[in-house]
């Protein structure tokens, strides 16, 4: 196999590069056969080729060849046949482009496709008849059919072979486009009556190696004379019709004519095209001879027919010519944009000239109607170039900004010359992507912003912001406090700035009186790498809050020396005595001082200047004026809230020192004490309530206590049993016993409705009668264990001298001894019992022993005590000197009296032996007294 390499390149001046290869090849080569080496070929190399993506770009064709970037060489990718290719073309070619990339570039291929013996001669029909009168003269002309090879060169059609050859050979004869029409000419008159049926066989035969060949039969009838052909007028027809024209449309006329009469000379027309479309796009009129258009031309397809006409008479002659139809071109095809390669995305900081996209532009009209003109639209900084014939490159034509314009829609428009002219476009869509080629700008080229002083920590003072024409991450702007120092002090102790939102926030509080402005820088960055900054300036204006009270400088206010001015009694009204001098730290309004008279000793002497404070005499001064003059004046500002300062100005009036000094030696220098007083006054209160309120809760707790206590043994049965142990205590000292006795009584829950209730008050040693003691035999026996260890000896305190009297001095009207109704219980006083009455009781709770030994350890041992050798002398005289707390009468008795009355009762009380045995447990005997209160107690 032979195989031609032709290369051509051409170095363009664009930042593309055109190249043309060509090959040639046989066609029917298999599947993956060697083309060439492309890239040996181009002169590139093979890495070139894998990088720059390297691909073929064959159009709207098929792809036949393959390209093989790891090896750089050119492939059969499918079997190609040259006669289905190209048909009867010559040569025939394939032809495609290499595209690269990166850069962009690309070279045109032409693969030439070589004939090979292939296809044998063939004939349309296998046989054909002809009708040949006797008559025909020697030398007639028979055409044949011609064979047909698709081969082309020395593998198409090259001979014909006819046999036998008695009365006919073949005579070729040679056509302009290559072909060659066949002829069977007589060379032996027919003989009908020795041979009416003839049968010939042609033969074609091409010259390929080996030789193909093909064969059609040829059958004879000889007819009678028949002896004159139709001729055509002329060998040769040209017509010409647009490739729009309408169906039926007329090309052109045949014409031939026969000298022969009747059926001999009636010819008739027929179009002998075999294997191309002409039949198809072509009929004939057998008997006009009128070539017709019966299908759809296509210029772009086939611009020029040859029609084989051929004409026949009845007696068999025929004669032939040749039709040539120009297909006129009509601009019916607008130009194809097809779009070999393209970039969606470039970078702002892209150079002039850099390769967008590649565009193929096709128009298959002819001449003027296939000119194309290429555009785009203006005002762009794009620019269509043209590479090659057909061939544009669209390039950057200068500097790319993504903030001006983030997107292009590149209109490409393209139109052929033709009349009316066809034109059509495409839009492509590039994003310019963003480079950081833009520093955040500040909205304002300085801030200024107020705060009050005394600010919250960490309030928010203002907003600074800045933008970046930039975007996404080159367009995130942060916001950094430079460093620097506020009167030697780190900024960053004052303010703080949010790095996301530039909120700049107080650090801490600020006073305007320390300082009352300051400047600081903040700067903006963005997110890009390299990252772009900028800066303002901020100045922070500080504004004053009346948060200072007026200082007074004069008079100066000491604490231990006493200051005073002198005024002159001469002095006449408007006497300057002194002049109160007071500033204030803040400023503005704020420090606008007023000064007023808030007390004096005198309103009517003195007054004070509202703005200058002079203390001025608003009267003469008179000799009835005092000497010691004291002035209280007021400062305040005139803020809001104002604030105020007093001060205290002592004014003597007088016209010597020596008596000022005597005035003043008892002047003493008040005490500033008055809000020391009230905050002691007020902590004073509030302990005593506290005090009277915990008291309050305490003695409420014990009285509830103590009722309940008394609850759980209010409903009991038990009798009421007074005893008197051996021990009595006399008051005064003057008593029949020779020991001192201490009463200790045992009581029930029942006790309380006796009239006589004991209690402990003052001393231990004293007997006292007190309404108010309620306490529960409970109570007493914790109190006091004597029922318990009744015999132990007790350690007796001394008698409370309080509780005893003289007869002098003992309670009393006027201290005089009480008359005979107080001593025998006919006053006012309650009638005590009688030693009868309690003796009763006594022997009562002595025979009872055995009932009352359930009452619990505050009754047991009252039998062992109370035995019944308890006797009278045990017994002792309660009444006889006795004080009641809170009366103004004694209690006395007579003793003859008393040792009578306690004989009695001890008669009335020993009961006989055996009624002792099993004695009911007696009721408690009820005074008269005591008979009052119980029906005053039912009553409430």
């Amino acid at each position: 196999m032979r195989r031609q390499v032709l290369v051509f390149i051409s170095i363009l001046s664009l930042s593309s590069v055109f190249g043309q290869v060509s090959y040639s090849i046989s066609e029917e080569m298999a599947q993956g056969s060697l083309v060439g080496n492309i890239a040996q070929d181009l002169g590139l190399d093979v890495k070139r080729l894998r990088l720059g993506n390297a691909r073929v770009y064959s159009g709207d064709s098929r792809e036949y060849i393959e390209l093989n970037s790891e090896r750089g060489v050119l492939l059969i990718k499918e079997r190609i046949d040259r006669e289905a290719l190209c048909g009867d073309t010559t040569p025939c070619a394939v032809h495609f482009q290499i595209v690269l990339e990166n850069p962009m570039e690309f070279y045109s291929v032409t693969v030439e496709i070589t004939d090979i013996n292939d296809n044998a001669p063939s004939f349309e029909k296998s046989d054909i008849q002809f009708r040949i009168s006797e008559s025909a003269v020697v030398g007639a002309k028979f055409v044949l059919e011609r064979a047909v090879d698709l081969d082309v060169g020395i593998n198409s059609l090259q001979s014909y072979v006819l046999k036998p050859s008695d009365n006919f050979l073949l005579k070729l004869h040679n056509q302009a486009d290559g072909t060659k029409n066949v002829e069977m000419v007589l060379q032996k008159p027919l003989d009908r009556e020795k041979n009416e049926f003839i049968s010939l066989a042609l033969t074609a035969l091409d010259g390929g190696e080996p030789q193909m060949s093909g064969t059609m039969q040829i059958l004879i009838t000889v007819l009678d004379a028949n002896d004159n052909a139709p001729v055509f007028t002329q060998p040769i027809y040209k017509g010409t019709v647009a490739e729009n024209a309408a169906k039926g449309t007329i090309v052109t006329t045949v014409s031939a004519s026969d000298a022969d009469h009747g059926l001999n000379g009636k010819i008739t027309y027929s179009i002998t095209n075999t294997l191309d479309d002409v039949r198809h796009m072509f009929d004939i009129n057998e008997d006009s001879g009128e070539v017709r258009l019966t299908g759809h031309l296509d210029y772009e397809k086939k611009r020029t027919f040859q029609i084989n006409v051929r004409a026949m008479d009845h007696g068999g002659l025929t004669d032939s010519c040749k039709v040539i139809v120009d297909v006129v071109d009509i601009n019916d095809n607008e130009p194809t944009i097809k779009i070999m390669s393209k970039s969606a995305i470039i970078s702002e900081s892209a150079n002039p000239n850099t390769v967008v996209t590649m565009i193929n532009i096709q128009d298959p009209d002819s001449g003027e109607n296939g000119k194309v003109q290429c555009f785009i639209n203006d005002n762009i900084p794009f620019v269509l170039k043209s590479t090659s014939n057909h061939f544009y490159s669209l390039v950057t034509d200068g500097e790319l900004d993504r903030e001006r314009a983030s997107e292009y829609n590149i209109t490409v428009s393209c139109s052929d010359e033709g009349v009316p002219s066809l034109s059509s476009s495409v839009t492509l869509t590039l994003q310019i992507s963003d480079v950081n080629d833009n520093a955040p700008v500040f909205e304002r080229s300085s801030y200024e912003a107020y705060i009050v002083e005394n600010n919250t920590p960490g309030l928010s003072i203002f907003t600074v912001k800045a933008r970046d024409a930039d975007w996404n991450q080159n367009a995130r702007v942060s916001y950094i406090l430079e460093d620097s120092s506020v009167n030697g002090v780190p900024v960053s102790s004052y303010v703080s700035v949010s790095a996301d939102s530039g909120v700049i926030h107080a650090v801490r509080s600020f006073d305007y009186e320390q300082i009352k402005d300051f400047h600081f820088r903040v700067k903006a960055q963005d997110g890009g790498s390299p990252p772009l900054s900028s800066n303002v300036t901020v100045k922070i204006l500080i504004q004053d809050q009346n948060d200072n009270p007026p200082q007074v400088l004069y008079p100066v206010q000491t604490g231990g020396s006493l200051v005073a001015e002198m005024v002159p009694r001469s002095a006449d009204v408007g006497y300057l005595v002194t002049k109160v001098v007071a500033v204030d730290v803040d400023s503005g309004q704020n420090a606008w001082l007023s000064y007023k008279l808030q007390k004096a000793t005198d309103r009517a002497l003195f007054e004070v200047g509202l703005q200058n404070g002079e203390i001025r005499t608003i009267r003469q001064v008179t000799d009835k004026d005092a000497v010691k003059q004291r002035l209280t004046v007021i400062v305040e500002d005139n803020g809001q809230p104002s604030r105020s300062a007093t001060v205290i100005v002592n004014v003597a009036v007088a016209d010597s020192f020596p008596e000022v000094l005597s005035e003043f030696t008892d002047f003493t220098h008040d005490k500033e004490y008055n809000d020391n007083l009230t905050f002691y006054l007020v902590l004073a209160l509030a302990v005593v309530s506290f005090l009277f309120i915990t008291c309050l809760v305490v003695i409420i707790s014990v009285k509830i206590y103590r009722w309940r206590q008394s609850r759980i043994l209010y409903h009991s049965n038990l009798p009421v049993i007074p005893y008197y142990p051996p021990r009595y205590s006399d008051t005064l000292g003057t008593g029949t016993l020779q020991h001192v006795y201490n009463y200790e009584v045992c009581r029930t829950t029942d006790s309380r409705k006796s009239d006589c209730k004991f209690g402990r008050a003052g001393s231990q040693n004293v007997l006292i009668m007190d309404p108010s003691s309620t306490g529960t035999m409970q109570r007493i026996q914790s109190e006091k264990s004597i029922l318990d260890e009744p015999d132990s000896p007790l350690e007796q305190k001394p008698p409370n001298n309080d509780w005893r009297f003289t007869q002098g001095p003992r309670p009393g009207p006027s201290g005089a001894t009480g008359g005979p109704e107080v001593a025998m219980g006919t006053g006012p006083w309650p009638q005590p019992p009688t030693e009868a009455e309690q003796l009763q009781a006594l022997m009562a709770a002595a025979n009872v022993s055995e009932a009352t030994a359930t009452l619990g350890p505050g009754t047991m041992g009252l039998s062992t005590r109370y035995s019944p050798q308890f006797t009278l002398q045990h017994v002792p005289d309660y009444r006889q000197n006795v004080y009641i707390p809170g009366s103004t009468a004694t209690l006395t008795s007579n003793p003859q009296q008393q040792q009578a009355t306690a004989q009695q009762a001890a008669q009335q009380a020993l009961p006989p032996p055996q009624a002792s045995a099993q004695p009911e447990p007696p009721k408690a005997a009820q005074t008269p007294a005591s008979k009052k209160k119980s029906t005053k107690k039912e009553k409430k």
